[in-house]
């Protein structure tokens, strides 16, 4: 019983975080997204082929992650989907690896509002 509790005052307290910092950020202000960037994790990882799509309450695109050597891993994202400041936040992000060998979470969010697309880190 004390762990459901638990669980649900960390979402509770989770979701509060995320309103308070969706009303101190200004999303229109985060860089024009583009298909090709640095990986937030860094090491010269260039992530490629990243178009996000809305579908219902989640954001997915398949993407590339290019390490320095050369060598190309493919992978999918999938992103919560949400309204905010007039548009839609796409966050919490999970991503795994096509072939099913990893996956993991990015801090990466995306941000769409009257056909612009904007990204974060």
């Amino acid at each position: 019983m004390v762990a459901y509790i638990a669980a649900g005052l960390a979402a509770l307290l989770f979701s509060g975080a995320a309103l308070a910092q969706e009303k101190t950020e200004n999303f229109e202000s985060w860089r024009l997204h583009t298909p090709t960037f640095g990986s937030t994790g860094g090491n010269g990882v260039v992530i490629g082929e990243y178009r996000p799509v809305i579908s219902g309450d989640k954001c997915s695109t398949d993407f590339t992650a290019t390490l320095a050597d050369g060598k190309v891993y493919y992978n999918t994202v999938e992103f919560d989907a949400m309204p905010a400041q007039g548009g839609i936040l796409c966050t919490n992000g999970r991503w795994r690896a096509r072939d099913g060998s990893s996956s993991g979470t990015t801090p990466y969010r995306v941000f769409f509002k009257d056909g612009v697309v904007r990204g974060a880190p």
